[in-house]
C-alpha cells in the first residue's frame, strides 16, 4: 500500500508535466505507471512468499500472539500481565526464555499439532493481505493515466481502493473465523495436558464469537 501512495504523491506532484508530455509522448506515462504497478506487484508476492517460508521454518512466538476481538472489558479482566517469550520449534520443543521444557511424546505432538493450526490461519491472514495489496494494485491500474490523477485529487481513488479490497478480504477473513473454533480446542487440549503452556492459551469463545461479529458490522457499511 505504501507503494500505491507514493505512485499517487508523484501523479500529484507531476501533474503541471503531464500535458505536455503527453503531447510528445501519449503512452509514455502509462507504460510507467504500469511498470511501476507489476514491481509493486512482484515485491508483495516476493515479500509474503518469503513471510510464509518463515513461518514453516522459524520457531512460532505464542506469547503475543492470536489477539482478537475489541472487548476493552474482557481484555482488562484478562489483565496486562505481559507473558514470558513463548515459542514452538518446527521440531515441536516448548521454550520460555529460550529454556527448553520438558515434554513428552504425546505433548510434542500436541503442539506441533497446535503449531501447524496457527500458521494455517497465519498463512490464510498473508494470502488474505495479497489478495488485498494485488486488488488495490489493480484498481489503481485499471483506467487511463488521466483518470489515476483525476482520482488521485479528488479522492476518488482512495475510495475505490477501499472499495475493492474489502470485497477481497471479507471472504478470507470469515474463512478465518471458521477455523477459530477447531484452534481453541486444539489449545485448551493443549493447555490441559502441559501446565506451562496454560499461560498462554488465552484464545476463548467469546474471541471466536468477536471475529464474527467484528467482520459482520466491518462489510456492513461497505
Amino acid at each position: 500500500m505504501n507503494r500505491i501512495r507514493t505512485l499517487s504523491i508523484a501523479l500529484l506532484a507531476c501533474a503541471p508535466l503531464f500535458a505536455a508530455q503527453a503531447a510528445d509522448k501519449p503512452t509514455g506515462i502509462g507504460s510507467e505507471i504500469q511498470q511501476e504497478l507489476a514491481q509493486a506487484r512482484k515485491e508483495v508476492r516476493t515479500d509474503l512468499a518469503k513471510a510464509k517460508r518463515e513461518l514453516d521454518s522459524e520457531n512460532l512466538r505464542i506469547d503475543n500472539s492470536l489477539q482478537f476481538g475489541s472487548d476493552n472489558s474482557r481484555m482488562a479482566k484478562r489483565g496486562n500481565t505481559t507473558l514470558p517469550q513463548a515459542e514452538i520449534t518446527p521440531q515441536g520443543d516448548f521454550l520460555i526464555e529460550g529454556k527448553m521444557q520438558t515434554i513428552d511424546v504425546s505433548q510434542r505432538r500436541q503442539l506441533l499439532a497446535y503449531r501447524g493450526r496457527v500458521i494455517e490461519v497465519a498463512k490464510s491472514g498473508i494470502d488474505i493481505g495479497q489478495r488485498s495489496a494485488e486488488a488495490a494494485l489493480d484498481a489503481v491500474g485499471n483506467g487511463s493515466w488521466v483518470g489515476l490523477l483525476f482520482g488521485a485529487m479528488t479522492g476518488s481513488l482512495e475510495s475505490r481502493i477501499e472499495r475493492v479490497v474489502k470485497r477481497e478480504i471479507e471472504p478470507g477473513v470469515r474463512a478465518i473465523c471458521r477455523q477459530l473454533p477447531a484452534l481453541m480446542t486444539s489449545q485448551q487440549q493443549l493447555a490441559s495436558s502441559l501446565p506451562q503452556f496454560r499461560p498462554y492459551a488465552t484464545l476463548e469463545a467469546d474471541d471466536v464469537a468477536d471475529c464474527e461479529n467484528d467482520v459482520r458490522r466491518e462489510f456492513a457499511s461497505r
